[in-house]
């Protein structure tokens, strides 16, 4: 049944616990405003957002618990660091990684890189993952100010390869009013997969709007993949929306390269509620199956998948 399938949420991204919301409310980024206004559907401000994430916060027993009640085998977090472009660290490496030591079987912990600072970014990421047990890499090249394939970012592309972990890479359009909806196009991603054959790919937001785009990317490299997070899984299956490539290709083509990920907190939904949108897609069993966890432990275990051929 579907409807109990476990997940392996591979983008959650961040925790209300304390010590991350905290933080977070803390070194909010001007830039992300729109963000605020489009996910709580109200103008709003820095100083509401940090009233508002007050209240918010949740227990580490409370966090487990949510995840127990979605069938949430494990779920990614990360840091998000682009210090040098915006002034601010929105959610620290040092904030994340006291949960996800207590929870090593549940939490994925996922490394945030300024990349503007050089080797010494490098640096830095090389620590949290060999150091700390960071299991990847997170880059949002909208808050950066760089597309995916400027080669400020190769040196960091190429110790994925040597530390033999993924790159999660925001792959979509921004709700910022200051970034251009271009940085986040699939097509960029397309040049660094060349470059980099090695390199793990996730494209974290199914490169949204331009769907197609990123199936047609996950076709043609063996190890690009997909992520649905931060969309309401309803829309997938509702016509008009521009997701009826995922739904026709995601079950045949690229059956092996669609990984669930929910995006709870910007949703402003439980983990479950997510969840129960999208195990109750018209998505054939064994496929859903492979969306919700199977595809996600060979990307963990460092396994690449080719695309099988058009059915």
């Amino acid at each position: 049944m579907t409807s109990t399938l476990p997940a392996i949420d591979m983008w959650a991204p961040i925790l209300p616990t304390p010590e991350i919301l905290r933080h977070a409310a803390a070194h909010f980024p001007k830039e992300m405003l729109g963000y605020l206004r489009v996910f709580y559907k109200e103008e709003t401000t820095l100083e509401a957002f940090r009233t508002r994430a007050a209240t918010i916060e949740r227990s580490d027993d409370d966090v487990v618990a949510m995840l127990d009640a979605a069938n949430i085998t494990r779920m990614l977090i990360t840091g998000f660091d682009e210090h040098s472009s915006v002034g601010e660290t929105w959610v620290s490496n040092e904030c994340i990684a006291p949960i996800a030591a207590r929870h090593p079987d549940r939490l994925i912990p996922y490394a945030g890189a300024d990349v503007l600072a050089g080797m010494q970014a490098v640096r830095d990421f090389e620590y949290w993952v060999r150091e700390r047990g960071f299991r990847g890499l997170s880059l949002r090249p909208f808050m950066i100010g760089l597309p995916a394939d400027d080669r400020r970012y190769y040196p960091l592309y190429a110790k994925c390869i040597e530390l033999g972990v993924p790159l999660s890479i925001h792959t979509s359009a921004n709700w910022t009013t200051m970034r251009d909806n271009d940085l986040g196009h699939p097509r960029h991603l397309d040049v660094v997969a060349a470059d980099f054959p090695e390199l793990t790919i996730i494209v974290s937001h199914g490169g949204y709007p331009w769907v197609l785009e990123a199936v047609l990317l996950a076709w043609k490299h063996p190890r690009v993949y997909l992520e649905l997070a931060a969309h309401r899984p309803k829309y997938f299956a509702t016509p008009g929306t521009g997701w009826e490539p995922l739904l026709r290709f995601g079950q045949t083509t690229i059956a092996d390269k669609v990984l669930f990920g929910s995006g709870w907190f910007l949703l402003g939904r439980p983990p479950a509620a997510v969840l129960d949108e999208f195990r109750a897609l018209p998505v054939k069993p064994a496929v859903m199956e492979k969306w919700l966890s199977g595809n996600a432990e060979r990307v963990l275990a460092g396994t690449p998948t080719a695309s099988p051929a058009r059915t």
